[in-house]
This record gives structure tokens, sequence and C-alpha cells, in this order.
């Protein structure tokens, strides 16, 4: 059976599920249908936001579903209708109920961007760049009605670089994933492939991620700190807040450095000067502060934003 012969319903929505979804069609395998997301009104003028899944699937005329809930009256019967060999499901956002995971013949595979068992979940490259990891990869997984819990099909490892941020990573991720599923599907179909459990007493699991998430605590270490930076870019960011005149607000750290071995002897949260630069004092280390929004202004360069606000030196971040 060729690449065309294996019909295939993709389910997916950011713009890590857009990347394999791509690499599908580039390999010529028949997506007979796209499930993504239903659309998003974003901002102040609440603008429609399309996922880059929906994106490409129109660009590419493939059929388009957007269900609230997959037990709607009906769904069931449509998906059937298309007679798909194989779902492919890379960050759809929603967990597929059994009698639908039941109607592809090769079943259903997932995409997911961690080593499992290890963070099983929303939000597997946050979870992985917090903890410290060194490696993380992908895993293809035949999925069931529980969440990450299917045995596995195929992992692949890469190294996590001291500097990635969760959007980098995500790319590299995305890329590896999108290799794996496109020379994959073929050994599947062909029964190539032996799958075996997941160890679930190794298991670990992350939350999605939320706004609040980036608020900083400074009596972590400056290690903790900038960890938690690489983590949340390019969302939430990171953030603290700032008494000017008597009043709080929020400031945003969207570019900054570490200096995990220097010591300001200061209470963690207060602003210091350091060498030539800005930095802040966390209970072991240094923040150096690059770039910096304050609430209701532009970001700015750190040294253009102390010109103007000299009582910024000395102030305490809470």
């Amino acid at each position: 059976m060729g690449n065309q012969g294996t019909k295939i319903i993709f389910f997916g929505t950011p713009e890590f599920a857009a990347v394999i979804l791509r690499s599908l069609i580039d390999h010529e395998y028949n997506i007979a249908a796209v499930f993504t997301q239903p659309d998003k009104k974003v901002g102040r003028k609440q603008e429609v936001f399309f996922s880059p899944v929906k994106e490409l699937a129109a660009e590419n005329k493939i059929k388009i579903f957007q269900p609230q809930d997959l037990r709607e009256n009906g769904l069931s019967e449509a998906i059937k209708g298309i007679k798909p060999d194989l779902f492919a499901v890379a960050a759809y956002g929603k967990i597929l109920p059994k009698d639908i995971l039941e109607i592809p013949k090769y079943g259903a595979v997932n995409i997911h961007a961690s080593l499992l068992p290890k963070y099983r979940g929303a939000s597997p490259v946050q979870c992985a760049i917090l903890a410290g990891e060194k490696e993380t990869g992908i895993t293809l997984m035949k999925m069931n009605e529980k969440m990450d819990e299917g045995d596995i099909l195929l992992q692949e490892k890469i190294k996590i670089d001291g500097k990635d941020t969760t959007d980098v990573l995500m790319k590299k991720l995305a890329e590896l994933g999108a290799k794996m599923t496109a020379d994959f599907i073929p050994d599947w179909v062909n029964e190539k492939i032996d799958s075996f459990p997941q160890d679930h007493s190794k298991a670990t699991y992350c939350k999605p991620v939320k706004k609040e998430d980036g608020k900083i605590d400074w009596n972590e270490t400056a290690d903790d700190i900038f960890r938690q930076w690489r983590a949340y870019q390019p969302w939430p960011g990171i953030f603290s807040d700032l008494k000017i005149k008597n009043r709080s607000k929020r400031l945003k750290l969207l570019g900054i450095g570490i200096v995990a071995d220097m010591e300001a002897g200061e209470k963690p949260g207060k602003i210091v000067k350091y060498n030539r630069g800005i930095a802040v004092q966390a209970k072991k280390g240094l923040i150096a502060l690059k770039k910096i929004q304050l609430e209701g202004k532009k970001e700015m360069d750190v040294n253009d934003f102390v010109r103007g606000n000299e009582e910024f030196i000395g102030s305490i971040l809470e």
C-alpha cells in the first residue's frame, strides 16, 4: 500500500501539529479530513483566530471539522463515512472517546513531545525545561481513551541545549516528530512495528500552563528563574510586581541572562547595579536584566528604562 492508499484523519491544533501535517502532505499521504480546535477570538478587537492546522488544511482544500465536543450527534457516523485507515493525533487538545478511537482500521497514533511515561499531559516541553532535563524526545503512542497512557510504538531522543526556550525546543521536536511519523506509517500499516506497554509506575504529569505560572518567586535560585523564563517563552513569559509612586505595576522580563555564581548580598528581588548592567538578586545568584516591559508601556532596553527611572535601582521586585 503506497502513501496515497492509507486514508488518514489528522487531529491537531498548534504550530507543532501543523509542521507534522505539512510533512504528511509533502509525503503525499491521503489526508481525508482534519480535526482542529474551534476558532478563537483574541485581543481587544476580538479578531477571529484560526489554528495553524486549520490554515494549512484550508490551503490544501482538506475537509475541516471543529467540534466543541467529540460526542456531538452525527459526528461518529460522519467519521465512519470517511472510512479512515488511521488517525494521526498531535497536540489536538481534546481526549478522543473510545467509540471514535475504534473506527480506524489501524487505530490512532499520537505524536507526543516527551519520552513517555515522563511528562504526560498538556505541557511536556515546558515541564522538561523547568525540571532541568538534559534530553527529551518524541514518542509515537497507540492511543486509548486515557491521557497519554497507550502502548509505545517508537521513541527518539534529542538533547536540550541549556539556552533552549520552549518555542525553540518545540520547533526541533516538531521537525523530529514530522520525520518519525512520515517514516513510521508504512511500517505500521504493514505490521512491521511492535508496541510495548508504558511503565505506569514511572509516569509524571504536567498541567496546562496558566498565565499566573509566569509569576517570579525571587526566593528561588537564579538557575530556577532562568529555567522558568526559558520554559515560558513565548507565553506567558515571566513577570514581577514593581511599586512605582505607591502603585504596583506588572514588570515583564522579556530578555534576561544568568549570573549563577555571583552575589550582591542583597535581599531577594532587589534591583542592583552589576558590572555595567542591571541585575536582580535571587536566593542564589543574579538575574541580569536586558529587555523589560512595564505595564502599559512598550518594551525597552533596561538601560534606557533606567535613564528615565533612576529610582528603579534599589527597588524590590515582588
